[in-house]
């Protein structure tokens, strides 16, 4: 992993990770990457899939390794993700110690800048 950058994982994200790596046939390898959202210019997207995906490893934890782009390093470094499950369903979250934006689709994200 390159050195400085910091991809933060909770213990219930790596546990779901692991789940869905498992079931998905490439057990403690995902994929997560930062895709532009359709609602519009800035607004970012987390697509997660099972596999290395031909990415650079970003973050280790719990059993779990996950792998991103390489052009996105700058954009992932310093944000956590995690995982909440309840009886309607679940979903990862991503969170920044600088701050969110959250669009109104509650889908897309806009981070804030590091410097404010």
């Amino acid at each position: 992993m390159e050195t400085g950058l910091h991809l933060g994982i909770t213990p219930t994200a790596a546990a779901e990770l692991v789940r869905q790596s498992a079931f998905a046939g490439t057990p403690g390898l995902m994929h997560l990457e930062l895709i532009e959202d359709t609602c519009g210019e800035g607004w970012l997207h987390v697509r997660l899939q099972p596999g290395q995906c031909s990415g650079e490893p970003v973050a280790r934890a719990d059993g779990i390794t996950l792998y991103a782009p390489a052009d996105q390093f700058s954009l992932i470094s310093g944000l956590s993700l995690n995982y909440y499950g309840d009886l309607s369903g679940g979903g990862f979250l991503i969170s920044s110690p600088y701050g969110a934006e959250s669009c109104a689709c509650g889908g897309g994200f806009r981070l804030a800048k590091k410097d404010e």
